[in-house]
């Protein structure tokens, strides 16, 4: 357990003009520069796991957001090196699962630039989501390790 919150740290709901709701999200310094986020970035999924995508409250095309509490993801993650944290191989993308106080956090493994997936706990098993975000994690080539 790392005790840091999924939600407290990244993200926030703050309401807008009228009744419309963007979801807040701090994306990653440098992402917006980065080549490999850009093609990251227009790929995102439209749904996740029949999650509707919402709208963010930054001008950056790195991050974004699907149900309500959001599903957040980002890239220029930063690259996780050797760890002995859980490592998963979802669909052929290898995955570092860290237990939050409020959700998982999946962050790609042996990818550069990384794109990290904050899952609340209001969605379980937190794993049938993240099929959603292989097609996006694959345009990001394997170049590192992977979960053996």
């Amino acid at each position: 357990m790392h005790g840091r919150p999924l939600l407290g740290l990244t993200l926030t709901t703050v309401l807008l003009a009228g009744c419309s709701s963007a979801v807040k999200v701090v994306p990653y310094e440098g992402a917006d520069a980065s080549a490999g986020c850009a093609a990251v970035a227009g790929a995102w999924p439209a749904a996740v796991a029949g999650l509707e995508r919402r709208e963010t409250a930054v001008e950056s095309a790195t991050v974004a957001a699907w149900g309500d509490p959001a599903v957040i993801a980002r890239c220029g993650a930063p690259v996780p090196g050797p760890t002995t944290a859980q490592c998963l191989d979802i669909d052929g993308v290898d995955w570092i699962a860290v237990q939050l106080d409020d959700g998982i956090e999946f962050t790609t493994y042996g990818r550069d630039p990384a794109v990290e997936v904050l899952v609340p706990d209001s969605y379980t098993p937190e794993t049938l989501l993240m099929p959603a975000f292989g097609e996006v994690a694959r345009i990001v080539e394997q170049t590192g390790p992977g979960c053996t």
